[in-house]
């Protein structure tokens, strides 16, 4: 009895060491178009070692997607900053000869790819917001609010705002892009975001924390978000995130965006256990070591998206 035992047992490991791993195997995450990623506010493409995606962009690489990262306004407007990314898809277009892309956007980013897929769907075949400000964001609303207008508060967080946002720009490579962090606290507030979602409504959720149409105008749409705060205390950013999620009350959110704001079609989950830097694996790597690894969400949906055939 003993003996068969043994010999099943062999059986058993033998055919799980010869089965291969999907999540790894070749051409895993090889979509049919590019995949083109936005960073968010005060985001960048890398500055030196450090990418804004980190280690996500070599990961899709390894298994076959084609990836660009992109360089926008640290801080402007969801318009200003698309137009500024249509501009860089429309080059990516020319030189790979593919006829669309994939664009994925975290934070600001999100609003940023809608406008381009909004504006431009002939050029997009999928939009996937990672905790992105699709309702906006109460963080943005505070801001707004303890610094109006034409006050001194206001101009002095504007010029210290404006000056992070030229030194990053600076140090990414890419100092002549236009900057203004009022446009983008206004762009990132609740009243902005209702005012762009106005026309620019692909996606969007017409209940509080629903779902959005899930295709529109040949694109589909996608989204993820992360709903905790503090989780990693070697991360130095991730105090203050705790401090900025006092905001949003009882309500999820990954400390600068509630859950519920992040919904964009397809809703794949909203309650990661993961905060708004964990979402790019940020920072470098000092995530939520209890959670799915941020890099293994970008290679499942590659992956998705290829089975869809995009």
């Amino acid at each position: 009895m003993k003996k068969n035992l043994w010999k099943k047992l062999a059986a058993l490991l033998l055919a799980i060491s010869i089965i291969p791993a999907p999540s790894w195997a070749a051409g895993y995450t090889q979509t049919k178009y590019p995949i083109v990623l936005v960073h968010g506010l005060f985001g960048f493409d890398n500055i030196g070692p450090v990418e804004y995606w980190y280690g996500i962009p070599s990961a899709l690489r390894a298994d076959g997607a084609k990836v660009y990262v992109t360089q926008v306004s640290a801080a402007n407007s969801t318009e200003v900053r698309g137009e500024q990314l249509l501009i860089q898809v429309k080059q990516i277009l020319a030189v790979t000869g593919a006829a669309k892309v994939n664009l994925i956007g975290h934070s600001h980013g999100g609003p940023t790819i809608r406008y381009v897929a909004s504006v431009r769907p002939d050029l997009v075949a999928s939009v996937t917001s990672v905790g992105g400000v699709n309702k906006g964001s109460k963080v943005a609303d505070i801001l707004l609010g303890v610094a109006p207008d034409g006050s001194l508060s206001n101009a002095v967080l504007v010029s210290i705002t404006n000056g992070l946002a030229k030194i990053i720009s600076f140090l990414s490579g890419s100092p002549t892009l236009p900057q203004s962090s009022l446009l983008a606290a206004k762009s990132l507030s609740t009243a902005g975001s209702l005012q762009f979602n106005a026309s620019h409504p692909e996606g969007i959720p017409v209940s509080a924390c629903g779902e959005g149409a899930y295709q529109v105008n040949g694109v589909s749409y996608f989204s993820w978000s992360g709903a905790q705060p503090y989780t990693n205390v070697l991360d130095v950013i991730d105090p203050s995130l705790a401090l900025t999620s006092l905001a949003f009350g009882p309500a999820k959110n990954d400390g600068l965006v509630a859950s519920c704001s992040s919904h964009l079609g397809k809703v794949i989950r909203d309650d990661y256990a993961m905060n708004h830097l964990d979402e790019v694996n940020q920072t470098i790597g000092l995530v939520n070591i209890f959670e799915t690894s941020p890099v293994t969400l970008y290679r499942q949906q590659a992956n998705r998206l290829k089975n869809m055939g995009l």
